[in-house]
């Protein structure tokens, strides 16, 4: 019992990482129709640059924390203009840029930080949190949940209670619908990406120290977020927010009884099975043509 209990607790600390991805992820393919495969790595840069600057320079941990947002932002950012703009006609052509982007952000790690084995970050946090005299909880890992916890209140109250937010929903749900009320669709997109790469870097910066990191750490993030994304219901936020912490509640219970490989397996018969039940996802809306 005391086992079970304490893989739920990590589970819950786990979700707001999976959380802060599957949203940004969610948020640039709703107002961009783009799929960005490379998401996975623009969380690998983050926790790459927490290790760099962290743990090899002395930085400290939250000024590394905030340069790791900044760089993986400005990578989003770029990514829009060069190649997502351009390719907005051709769903397809995006999907395959993305795809260069994820290599690329591939070999420039692994040249600065070599492909060897993988890099570890010293917690900065120390010492254990005992709940119930049974359920240990590191600091790092309460650091962790408060701020992912965060990121996400604050984005609800960005796409619910401000101007750009409202835009962003607008241009998610009818593009054409939203310019022609004067909402300017690039600068939309641009908000979009910037937000979803700042979640994806801040989700990587929060991961460094209570992980190891590799330049393909990236694989099993994109996984994961499509799995959550096709779970919660391709383009809604509180879907992907539900399905993370579901599954990754579910997935360290499995890990822990069966090993991580079957609970990954078992996560992809998840998603195929609530697609069979319910294709548009658990909390996803069928949209007629």
């Amino acid at each position: 019992m005391e086992l079970f209990l304490q893989s739920v607790v990590n589970g819950l600390i786990q979700g707001g990482f999976f959380s802060l991805f599957a949203v940004g992820l969610v948020l640039i393919f709703g107002v961009m129709r783009v799929v960005n495969f490379a998401h996975g790595e623009l969380v690998m840069v983050g926790a790459f640059t927490v290790w760099l600057l962290h743990a090899q320079f002395g930085l400290g941990y939250i000024p590394a924390l905030g340069a790791a947002i900044i760089l993986v932002t400005s990578i989003g950012l770029v990514m829009e203009r060069i190649l997502f703009r351009p390719t907005r006609s051709d769903p397809l052509a995006g999907l395959i840029c993305s795809i260069g982007v994820l290599f690329i952000l591939q070999v420039i790690a692994a040249v600065i930080g070599g492909d060897g084995p993988s890099k570890q970050v010293p917690p900065p946090y120390h010492g254990t949190l005992i709940l119930f005299d049974m359920i240990r909880v590191p600091y790092q890992r309460v650091f962790s949940l408060v701020i992912s916890s965060s990121a996400l209140i604050a984005l609800w109250f960005f796409l619910t209670r401000s101007k750009f937010g409202w835009a962003l929903r607008a241009v998610a749900m009818d593009r054409e619908a939203a310019s022609l009320q004067g909402i300017d669709a690039n600068k939309i997109s641009i908000i979009a990406i910037g937000v979803g790469a700042a979640l994806a870097g801040l989700a990587g910066g929060l991961i460094a120290p209570l992980g190891n990191i590799n330049p393909h750490m990236g694989h099993n993030v994109i996984v994961t977020a499509f799995i959550v994304t096709i779970v919660g219901g391709v383009g809604s936020l509180s879907g992907a927010v539900l399905a993370a912490v579901l599954y990754a509640m579910f997935h360290p219970i499995v890990t822990v009884y069966f090993g991580a490989t079957i609970a990954t397996i078992c996560g992809l018969v998840l998603m195929v099975g609530v697609l069979i039940v319910k294709p548009t996802g658990i909390m996803g809306v069928r949209v007629s043509e």
